[in-house]
């Protein structure tokens, strides 16, 4: 295996860390973290772009009420070259969720995301 650069793994860690502070800051925030061609994965649809994923979020974000941002917690967090993974929880609204992030020139430009209620 190819040692990947340490500036590729930092690169990933500050867009993981901005992406997860961006949800208190707002959508242009959130959005500033992907390429405009971004794609995000979810096990109903698939989002592209950044009108599209723009319009994932704010449901997302509308939809989520005090109780889960107060439950929400980051359960396991990994960080390979350009790939971010996280898995987190917000009990007792969601059991399980994971996100995945591929980062590149500094912006996510492929994400998945699934979650169990």
């Amino acid at each position: 295996m190819a040692m990947i650069s340490s500036g590729i793994i930092k690169s990933t860690v500050e867009v993981l860390d901005h992406h997860l502070g961006a949800f208190a800051e707002g959508l242009d925030s959130l959005l500033s973290d992907y390429h405009p061609d971004s794609v995000l994965i979810t096990a109903d649809e698939t989002y592209r772009g950044s009108t599209e994923i723009r319009g994932f979020f704010a449901a997302f974000i509308s939809g989520a009420k005090p109780q889960f941002w107060e439950a929400f917690r980051i359960e396991r967090r990994e960080v390979v070259g350009p790939i971010a993974y996280i898995t987190w929880s917000a009990r007792p609204m969601v059991t399980l969720a994971t996100d995945t992030l591929l980062v590149e020139d500094g912006k996510i430009a492929t994400q998945t995301f699934a979650v169990l209620g």
